[in-house]
């Protein structure tokens, strides 16, 4: 049976939602935030983290924001995801942005991975 969704990741379903097909799911005492199908952002302790690359990363950091970091083997790990700012998830003119832009992250770490794949087993 799937975990029921925290009242915060229900709300960033909700407060997504006119922008695509967005769904939870939970994993590793999180969830993975997915924009049709693909990954796009992920909730750690009630503060959504969207994906980025190179493509988007400078947006994240003139507002300030900090990447998604874990410990992990003794060592501090960190991801491809930033946390989303406060001025940003609230205002309904600029999310739409940062969320396509996350999803084209999505989309072109995909595409990577097939050329990846596609090399090795020629």
């Amino acid at each position: 049976m799937p975990k029921e969704l925290s009242p915060y990741a229900e709300y960033v379903v909700q407060l997504l939602s006119p922008f695509g097909e967005i769904t939870a799911k939970f994993m590793f005492g999180g969830y993975g935030i997915y924009k049709n199908g693909l990954i796009i952002g992920i909730i750690a302790e009630d503060e959504l983290y969207f994906k980025v690359d190179d493509s988007n990363k400078a947006n994240y950091e003139k507002l300030d924001s900090t990447p998604f970091v874990f410990e992990g083997k003794g060592k501090k790990m960190q991801m491809s995801y930033w946390k989303v700012p406060p001025e940003i998830l609230e205002n309904e003119e600029i999310l739409p942005k940062y969320l396509q832009d996350s999803y084209d992250v999505s989309i072109n770490s995909k595409i990577k991975i097939k050329k990846r794949k596609k090399k090795k087993s020629l």
